[in-house]
């Protein structure tokens, strides 16, 4: 699918990118790859492993329209990463959070449009379901944007699809990668918010087969949704270090207890598949389609009335030794 392809990903500096851009390396041979972000130390820094012919890097930033199509000009695939993600930050500094998460994704959306860009995919995540903090909210919204683009398509036969999941184990400015950093640093102890908090996890490696995927099973509007495992803060805590005592130190501005990534007000517009869910548009488009059979020939089933997919309920849990495979497991993949 993506041999001979323009693939372009914005925000391709962060772990996604990076490890998108090696799997595809790896099992394809793209046409050309762009990187689009608008750190250039980052984009140096990158392009020092990755240095293949097909490999571009493309200084700009989501809230440039006119760079953006610009950039995008040729390209067949778009994965739109790029996004302000942490939440106490989003809190103390709201308006730049909407600007590049809400206006940003909007630029994207024109800027594929205008290019007749057959695929787009955007990254999101469980916190913009029922959210609680700006982040979040921010992230729903362009949720929104990016289901109702299929809707503003014209006669262009391009695709607008969604990509939700958890928290992504040992990402930048992640948990694990913190924990890890102050043991490694002699710390007497590790904090943890609230002793009861749940969150929803994923490796790298399965967030990058998950996109890569749904690019094969989307007709467009969907919010797919992978089935991953939970894990409560306090043993993925022990996990990392069974011998050092938990702080407690109380839930951070706009932090849930737990996650949601299928909410039960969308229970009826959700559709259970063998590995993953989907959530159908609220709206009609012009030209109705059947997301019950997606274009692998997958079939999924609409889920009872007052489902609700979250990291607390969840049928699903990481062991000490599952989290610790992954790591080790991911910690392979990413060398």
């Amino acid at each position: 699918m993506f041999n001979g392809k323009v693939i372009f990903i914005t925000g391709g500096t962060g772990s996604f990118g990076k490890q998108f851009v090696r799997t595809i390396l790896k099992r394809y041979q793209p046409k050309k790859i762009i990187i689009y972000s608008r750190d250039e130390l980052k984009q140096f820094e990158m392009a020092q492993t990755f240095n293949a012919s097909c490999m571009r890097y493309f200084i700009g930033d989501v809230r440039d329209l006119p760079r953006l199509e610009k950039a995008m000009n040729g390209v067949d695939f778009v994965v739109h990463a790029a996004a302000l993600k942490h939440v106490p930050i989003a809190e103390y500094n709201p308006m730049e959070c909407i600007k590049t998460n809400v206006m940003g994704a909007q630029n994207v959306i024109d800027a594929c449009i205008n290019n007749e860009v057959p695929y787009t995919i955007a990254l999101s995540t469980d916190k913009a379901a029922s959210p609680a903090n700006l982040y979040g909210a921010s992230k729903l919204l362009s949720d929104k944007l990016f289901v109702a683009a299929n809707n503003v398509r014209g006669n262009h036969d391009i695709k607008f699809s969604v990509v939700r999941y958890g928290n992504v184990l040992g990402s930048r400015g992640s948990v694990i990668p913190f924990f890890k950093k102050l043991i490694k640093e002699g710390t007497t102890s590790l904090p943890i918010t609230e002793p009861n908090m749940t969150r929803f996890w994923i490796t790298l490696q399965e967030g990058v087969n998950f996109v890569l995927k749904n690019f094969q099973r989307m007709q467009g509007g969907e919010i797919f949704i992978p089935k991953i495992p939970s894990m409560k803060m306090t043993e993925l805590a022990s996990a990392l270090a069974p011998d050092l005592p938990q702080d407690i130190i109380g839930i951070r501005p706009g932090e849930k207890l737990h996650e949601i990534m299928c909410p039960v007000d969308d229970s009826h517009l959700t559709l259970e598949f063998n590995d993953h869910f989907i959530i159908q548009p609220s709206i009609t488009f012009s030209s109705p389609i059947d997301y019950t059979c997606n274009r692998l020939g997958e079939k999924g089933h609409i889920v009872e009335q007052g489902f609700n997919y979250n990291s607390k309920d969840n049928t699903l849990w990481l062991s000490h030794q599952d989290l610790m495979e992954k790591l080790k497991q991911s910690e392979q993949e990413e060398n």
